[in-house]
């Protein structure tokens, strides 16, 4: 298994691939950043090359990460192509959840082998992207023929890992997106419905994290639909008409979301066993024509 890797982008998560695989017995022979600043970050952690060009890079790793934004790395791959700086038997990989490997197929004329090997995580800064990077679970897309070398960079990391279809990816990085962005989003929605019964916002989120902490819990240890619980899951209807009574009161603004997260939370209730169809139809059917009303008024 070859083990020499260049590294262009040395952000975030270039430079925390970079220095676990570095810890791990991989030979990082060089990296390369726009902003310099990046690229010595990384040298002076690993004691890599600090090449002045992506070309350099590439023309010196068996397994070349791009792990620049997403926006760049067909600027990249562009480059590189018309330098001709991609070599037979090369593995080209990419670290972006969005993108599939197509966007690196240009390297293929030379010989080269395609990946896009995504983490499913969430990196807040470097030290936290180096803690949390080993351990996570990956997805893994592109050429077969170097699905071996992806799993041995996944399973250096202690990582567990899927494969999917580059059709799939847009998709699948939707699926990582509701969970990881819009978790944040739910998770302020619940804030403001505290605040708004003039709580302070500080006191409603520390209030708030031992619950969320225990629901995660609960879906790890027990999953969905079991992890479900609530007066949806109860089949109390009288308790979300008071919901919705006292929202139209005291926060207004908040009903159409509350009303949707209510409309699929009611079939997820059903999946568990708590309540059938006709209930969850009766839940439904409140949701709705709130939400009808807030249309017709908007």
């Amino acid at each position: 298994m070859k083990k020499r890797i260049g590294i262009i982008g040395a952000g975030v998560v270039g430079t925390a691939i970079g220095v676990v695989l570095n810890e791990k017995g991989y030979e990082v022979t060089g990296a390369y950043d726009v902003k310099s600043e990046s690229t010595v970050q990384l040298v002076e952690r690993i004691g890599c090359t600090a090449h002045t060009s992506p070309q350099e890079v590439s023309r010196s790793a068996d397994i070349l990460f791009i792990t620049t934004s997403d926006s760049a790395i067909k600027e990249v791959v562009d480059e590189l192509t018309a330098l001709q700086a991609f070599h037979k038997g090369q593995v080209i990989v990419h670290m972006s959840g969005a993108q599939s490997s197509e966007i690196l197929d240009e390297a293929k004329a030379f010989g080269a082998y395609v990946l896009s090997v995504h983490p499913i995580q969430a990196f807040a800064n470097l030290e936290r992207a180096i803690e949390n990077l080993p351990r996570s679970v990956f997805s893994i897309e592109g050429d077969k023929d170097a699905y071996d070398v992806a799993v041995c960079i996944v399973e250096t990391l202690d990582g567990e890992y899927f494969f999917i279809n580059r059709k799939s990816k847009p998709l699948y990085h939707a699926g990582a997106c509701v969970v990881s962005n819009y978790l944040v989003t739910l998770i302020d929605f619940g804030v403001k419905l505290l605040e708004s019964t003039g709580i302070p916002r500080n006191m409603a989120t520390k209030a708030l994290m031992p619950l969320i902490v225990g629901t995660i819990n609960n879906i790890e240890n027990i999953g969905i639909p079991k992890a479900l619980t609530g007066p949806i899951a109860r089949g109390d209807l009288g308790t979300i008409i008071k919901h919705l009574n006292s929202l139209e009161e005291m926060a207004p603004e908040l009903m159409k979301l509350y009303s949707w997260l209510g409309f699929y939370t009611a079939q997820i209730a059903v999946q568990k066993g708590t309540i059938d169809n006709q209930v969850m139809d009766e839940f439904q059917q409140v949701f709705i024509k709130e939400l009808s009303r807030i249309a017709t008024a908007g």
